[in-house]
């Protein structure tokens, strides 16, 4: 992609498709979508939404955390089209509440990245905490990093000037 952007000529490398690992996980935990106000913030929830179906479609067990009764992702009334969560917290987003939640659940992964602000801040929170790797729990989606390099304007700042 830097390449890319500086003009500077990529060669195009080929994987080997039968060397790669896919990792497979068996549950994870998506912080929700949280509070929402009449004409704010949808797109979180239908963000949040669309994973919980990509990952049912992939058969993995999800796992939510989301305060707000009145959301799709916390729908009870759901389809083939549209599935459900397999279990639904409906408790605040809070570090010590995602960690209880992990404690209890034992998610192989965690999706901070279709939540929002409110759980942007948690995942950040955990991860510099180290409470995540502790928990044996990975960030899938957006990585801490990159949510952080995004979130503070001197370094995002900074990786524009690297790409030029």
């Amino acid at each position: 992609f830097v390449g890319h952007v500086r003009k500077i000529s990529q060669p195009l490398v080929l994987q080997n498709g039968l060397s790669y690992q896919r990792k497979t996980y068996k549950k994870v935990l998506l912080v929700g979508s949280g509070g929402l106000s009449i004409g704010q913030a949808g797109e979180f929830d239908y963000s949040g939404s669309q994973c919980i179906k990509a990952l049912k479609e992939e058969g993995i067990e999800v796992i939510l955390i989301n305060p707000n009764i009145a959301t799709v992702q916390t729908s009870t009334e759901k389809d083939d089209a549209s599935p459900s969560a397999d279990k639904v917290y409906f408790l605040p987003i809070r570090p010590q509440v995602v960690m209880d939640i992990i404690e209890k659940e034992k998610p192989d992964g965690i999706i901070v990245s279709m939540g929002g602000q409110t759980a942007l801040n948690v995942g950040v929170e955990l991860w510099n905490k180290g409470l995540l790797q502790k928990a044996g729990v990975e960030v899938l989606g957006t990585q801490i990093p990159a949510i952080e390099a995004t979130e503070d304007r001197e370094i995002f700042s900074q990786k524009l000037q690297e790409i030029g």
